[in-house]
């Protein structure tokens, strides 16, 4: 492609980009279409023999994939922890894709390796952590995390476990605890090292959703009586489903005196820990030897964009680092440098740096501390709004998250009830979350607090303004009340 037409192209692109981008305030928040109508939509072509003039492509699908596309960037929706990336971001992908530099190796890619180094130092000067903490940029939080797992299983193996695997004579069983409220990263992490997932412990939460700490002394105390090797132990500062932060201090303190790894998943929720009113739960993952944070969640990146950070500068080299002889990156004239493929498991890594160091420059701290308090106070109003419905009924609020559901008036004093009363709101509140999905006007994901399913909304938008979320509680009701009408058994009315 000549550059000219480069141009002319891009031009065209960056302006339908921009148009789109003014329409996404108003614009339906998802695609109203079923799977089948959506490749109707989408067509089938047989793999091209010979190429064609892409810029009438790049037009044609640029209109459906803005018109056909699920919305995160819309200001109502509050399906998942996807936030509205900001526009910069399309400029920094953009921007690092005409370079292309592989991030794997300094030589590869001198400048975007320097830009990685500083964003990560940022992003661990943002959240207050003390001392010289290092870290590795990749595609999300269960990659964060799982990587944090094997940095963990390394350092506190009893035996070289990089040389002779989980099932040499010297290997002992390991086991890892995080609460019943744990991301199921947690199960591909113990897959995928060999433990099997019988080695998870899911330790039992308070009425807050919180780790109890008594029930994980309980446990290691427990595996070690019996032989076991208790190695990590896992803290969440932002649960997917309810937000909830596990009491981080007192976590840490039971590490210390076992000696386990402390691991924070903070993929959604540790930029919380910058607000200057930040919970002292919260401020505990400060304490912990490595924290996974994704960007791309309360940072407004763009996917893709996940961290890693240790407090062990040696940590991921020790995980990770091998040494094969194809690989001549060292010719620096003594010079240090960093080779992040030496920092987890890829080689071939893409710049996703650009878009957080940009993105730091552009709003600066106190910025992000701006957005993130006005998305936790848009939360807690959005609570008050549902407690004034009579029709919904107040689940919970932490974070930047709200639970709830629509409960209709005569069965309200039946709520509480088991069986066919539960097994009924539940049924109607799923179906509510769809179909507030397909009509485009919001979006929201679900939550489950025991036996009882929860519409779950969680803001990370900074698009999203307070006029949102006193609408969406009159959008439920609506809904609510019409599918009551239709799909309740006989057996209730």
């Amino acid at each position: 492609m000549p550059p000219q037409e480069f141009r002319a192209i891009g031009h065209a692109l960056v302006d339908a980009v921009a148009d789109f981008l003014a329409r996404l305030p108003e614009a339906p928040t998802a695609s109203p279409l079923l799977p089948d109508a959506m490749r109707k939509k989408v067509g089938k072509r047989e793999l091209p023999e010979k190429g064609t003039d892409i810029a009438p492509v790049i037009e044609k699908f640029s209109k459906l994939f803005f018109e056909q596309s699920t919305h995160n960037g819309s200001p109502r929706f509050f399906g998942y922890i996807t936030s509205s990336a900001a526009p910069v971001s399309a400029l920094a992908d953009l921007l690092a894709a005409a370079v292309n530099p592989n991030c794997g190796a300094w030589a590869l890619s001198p400048i975007a390796t320097e830009i990685e180094n500083e964003s990560i130092r940022w992003m661990a000067e943002f959240m207050g952590l003390p001392g010289k903490w290092d870290g590795i940029l990749v595609s999300g939080g269960n990659m964060a995390n799982i990587v944090g797992f094997f940095v963990a299983r390394r350092a506190k193996a009893t035996w070289d476990v990089r040389k002779k695997g989980v099932t040499d004579s010297e290997s002992r069983r390991l086991a890892l605890y995080g609460s019943a409220e744990m991301h199921t990263w947690i199960n591909k992490a113990a897959d995928m090292s060999g433990l099997g997932t019988d080695a998870v412990r899911w330790i039992a939460t308070d009425d807050q959703h919180r780790m109890r700490p008594d029930a994980l002394r309980k446990a290691i105390a427990a595996d070690r009586s019996a032989g076991l090797t208790p190695f990590l132990v896992v803290g969440i500062a932002g649960s997917v489903g309810t937000g909830a932060i596990d009491p981080l201090p007192a976590i840490a303190k039971i590490c210390k005196e076992f000696d386990l790894w402390f691991h924070v998943d903070g993929a959604y929720g540790a930029p919380a820990v910058a607000l200057d009113d930040a919970g002292a739960d919260l401020k505990g993952l400060r304490l912990a030897d490595s924290i996974a944070i994704d960007p791309h969640k309360w940072l407004y990146s763009s996917l893709e964009a996940g961290c890693l950070l240790t407090r062990d500068p040696d940590a991921l080299r020790d995980a990770f680092a091998f040494k094969p002889p194809y690989y001549q990156f060292d010719d620096n004239e003594g010079q240090e440098v960093k080779n992040y493929f030496e920092y987890g498991p890829q080689n071939s890594r893409g710049f996703r740096a650009l878009k957080i160091w940009l993105g730091f420059q552009q709003a600066g701290a106190s910025g992000y501390r701006r957005m993130i308090a006005d998305d936790i106070a848009l939360a807690h109003r959005l609570h008050e709004f549902v407690g004034k419905q009579p029709l919904l009924e107040q689940g919970t609020v932490s974070l930047s998250i709200s639970t709830f559901r629509y409960v209709p008036a005569d069965l309200h004093a039946r709520s509480a009830e088991s069986g066919a009363v539960t097994d009924y709101l539940n049924e109607l509140n799923a179906r509510i979350a769809t179909a507030l999905r397909l009509s485009g006007r919001a979006f929201v994901s679900n939550a489950h607090i025991g036996d009882r399913y929860m519409l779950r909304a969680c803001i990370v938008n900074f698009r999203t303004t307070l006029a949102d979320v006193e609408l969406l509680p009159e959008l439920i009701v609506q809904l609510g009340r019409d599918l009551d009408e239709r799909i309740r058994p006989a057996t209730l009315a």
